[in-house]
């Protein structure tokens, strides 16, 4: 077949050949009559690393691989599958950057307004469960093609799970989906592995050894596996998870083995250390090979190097709004060793950092530039948490033989190399760069890190910070934090010290924007009104607030199904009703008119109608109550008459004290949050619970607080 060639193509050809093949005329122009791999994708097709699709067709093109790319496909019929034939050697299936059941429906399971991924912001262009639906229309279309699943939504459904959306325990999605293999994690080095193996001619049934693959094994082979099951951790011999059939029933049964799932899952998460796992269900099983391990600096930095369009396809008239919060990013670094249990990050990305080089970044840098519409600003420069690059632990050995789920909590692991040096030199360097105006931070800093480093602070508050800086206290409830792996709320306050220091002697006004959510396990209404005093007495008014999402394989989602701490086995709180959770989200937002009769009503729930009135420690004034009859007065703490509200079972729990007190006397540090922080291959900004302060000013303990004007042609990052 003749290549076209570029002289000859007009000039939204020409723009078409700098992307990857999205027709079969492409395929073509090419000189190709056939391509290798074809990845599907539930997103939008942006030419970019942040779309982890992409990232991974890009990188099997650039190893001399034919690859395509079918994005958001109509999976009402194969027909749409057939588009670029029959590739040689695999199907790709993602559901996207995001889960697509999180991607449509909110905490309170309605459908969400907008896909940020999507032209427009249009809903609607993928199915629910698109991993599943895709990969069958793929295997309609061309029987006999091996189905390779892939992505975040594959990657943290791949053993049983619970589903919140269908509010049930779900089978391993390779077996529903009925693929030949999945590759979990970020995928780079399991694809090229099968890629290559079978490019020469082994079939996808004997593909069984691959790090960071699974795939699926009859009942005689689990039986085989398991007559054996590793005995120490150095074995290297299988264990095999309770299967679904234990797992999946509601009862406290089932639900005490889901729990014990889930803990001897997230143990075998190292890949230095962790053992292969079998679990079984409905007659078949899966075998899951041990994580792939993570790149060095070289392979990230070959990576960012691919000749990625940085655009969206010139097929869409409309923005992808996903690729315009990112088009203007950097990131420096993949992973996290925080552990967070609301977040999905470490079982997705992995636990140890992955870092690009100075120059890599340098070089995206000037790519920058060459874009039309760079204006010299780079919009962040971080990864999952802004300050984690180039830290790790000290010692090989250390890290091998280590079973922790998190470095930072209870405390910092004395092994974890915390200098904030290399990154310190990075931020300098790209500030530096010809064609570089700012260089902002706008990933979530750990301020338990960054406090350790003075120096990083000052560095970021002279240079970095665009009048907001984000940061993530999650709660103030000593026992929610604890649940979450995350510092206690004096952590925070001792950051936000530091941080209005720095500030001051930077000569800016910055603020602080913390990230809270409501309804987290362990989390109690009466945590909730705590949080909410907490936030009146620090000034502080959330502007978006979400519920929290329990999220396939995190921890917190295990606690929210279970009612058990998986770690402990120890019971714990759960706001399951959707009542219960949008009244502790409203207490958030306390101080909006709108949301006065759900706060009123979750007051009286919590046995707090004190807090109903017009004096300076109320939450709110008398009013009409959501679903109950109006109050036209306050009501001291004292008044017999004030009214009870319903019979709450854990009115115990929302009035217990404070250290220092009762809450009328001293705050208790109670109640703050986060959601799912779903980490979409590559990077992207975390799909977590933004709560937008009103530009309060440096943090609790400062006492002060300005309300941000934002609007058409003001910077909502600088206050006025």
């Amino acid at each position: 077949m003749a290549i076209i060639p570029a002289s000859r193509l007009g000039g939204r050809e020409r723009a078409r050949a700098r992307f990857l093949p999205t027709t079969i005329d492409e395929v073509h122009a090419r000189g190709w009559d056939a391509l290798d791999v074809v990845i599907v994708t539930g997103d939008a097709y942006v030419d970019h690393a942040a779309f982890g699709p992409v990232l991974i067709a890009r990188f099997l093109e650039g190893r001399g691989l034919r690859v395509g790319l079918i994005a958001q496909p109509d999976w009402r019929s194969a027909d749409d599958f057939r588009r670029l034939g029959r590739p040689r050697l695999f199907f790709g299936v993602s559901a996207g950057n995001l889960d697509s059941m999180l991607n449509r429906l909110t905490a309170q399971k309605k459908n969400r307004r907008e896909d940020l991924y999507s032209p427009g912001g249009r809903a609607g262009l993928r199915p629910d469960r698109a991993t599943i639906v895709y990969a069958n229309r793929a295997r309609e279309a061309f029987p006999g093609v091996p189905i390779v699943l892939g992505g975040i939504e594959a990657s943290l459904r791949r053993i049983a799970h619970y589903d919140y959306w269908s509010d049930s325990v779900r089978r391993p999605i390779l077996l529903d989906a009925k693929a030949d293999l999945l590759v979990f994690g970020m995928g780079e080095r399991p694809i090229w592995e099968v890629a290559q193996r079978l490019r020469v001619g082994e079939p996808i049934e004997r593909i069984r050894d691959v790090r960071g693959t699974a795939w699926p094994m009859t009942q005689a082979e689990a039986d085989a596996v398991c007559a054996f099951p590793s005995q120490t951790v150095a074995d290297g011999r299988a264990i095999e998870l309770p299967p679904f059939e234990e797992v999946a029933p509601a009862t406290p049964e089932g639900k005490a083995a889901y729990a014990r799932a889930a803990r001897m899952f997230h143990h075998e998460t190292n890949p230095w250390n962790a053992r292969p796992i079998v679990q079984r269900a409905g007659g078949r099983a899966v075998y899951f090979n041990a994580p792939a391990l993570p790149l060095e600096t070289e392979e990230m930095d070959a990576l960012y190097d691919l000749p990625f369009a940085r655009a969206a396809h010139p097929s869409y008239e409309e923005r992808i709004p996903a690729f315009e919060t990112v088009k203007h990013s950097l990131v420096a670094m993949r992973g996290c060793f925080g552990g967070c249990t609301f977040c999905s990050i470490t079982e997705h990305e992995g636990r140890v950092i992955q870092s690009r080089s100075a120059d890599s970044i340098l070089r995206e840098v000037r790519a920058l530039r060459r874009m039309d519409d760079f204006r010299g600003v780079i919009s962040d420069l971080g990864g999952p948490t802004a300050n984690m690059y180039a830290m790790r632990c000290e010692d090989e050995k250390f890290e091998s033989r280590c079973r922790r789920l998190s470095c930072v909590h209870p405390s910092v692991c004395e092994h974890m190399v915390t200098d904030h040096r290399p990154l310190m030199d990075l931020m300098k360097k790209v500030r530096e760069a010809e064609g570089v105006k700012r260089v902002f931070i706008a990933s979530g800093v750990r301020f338990d890190l960054a406090q350790l480093s003075p120096e990083y602070l000052r560095e970021l508050t002279l240079h970095h910070v665009g009048g907001q800086l984000s940061v993530a206290p999650e709660h103030t409830s000593p026992e929610t934090l604890r649940l979450m792996k995350k510092p206690a709320i004096d952590s925070y306050e001792r950051f936000a010290d530091q941080f209005r220091c720095a500030s001051q002697a930077a000569g800016k006004e910055q603020y602080l924007v913390p990230y809270f959510i409501s309804g987290h396990p362990g989390s109690t209404l009466g945590d909730m009104v705590h949080l909410a005093l907490y936030l009146k007495r620090n000034n502080l008014r959330p502007r978006q607030v979400q519920d929290f999402i329990p999220t396939p394989m995190s921890l917190a989602a295990t606690m929210y199904y279970t009612g058990l701490d998986p770690l402990s086995e120890k019971p714990v709180y759960t706001a399951r009703g959707l009542r219960e959770k949008r009244l502790q989200k409203a207490l958030l937002l306390y101080w909006d008119p709108t949301q006065a009769p759900v706060v009123r009503a979750a007051l009286l729930e919590a046995n707090r109608p004190d807090l109903i009135g017009r004096g300076q420690e109320s939450l709110v004034s008398p009013g009409p109550v959501e679903g109950k009859r109006e109050i036209s007065k306050s009501f001291p703490q004292s008044d017999p008459n004030a009214p009870k509200g319903k019979a709450n079972q854990f009115a115990k729990a929302a009035n217990r004290p404070g250290p220092g007190g009762p809450p009328s006397h001293r705050l208790a540090p109670r109640a703050i949050g986060d959601l799912h922080r779903m980490a979409p291959t590559g990077q992207q900004e975390r799909n977590r619970s933004k709560v937008e302060l009103a530009g309060t000013k440096t943090g609790p303990r400062t006492g002060t607080g300005t309300k941000m004007r934002t609007g058409p042609g003001m910077n909502p990052r600088k206050p006025r």
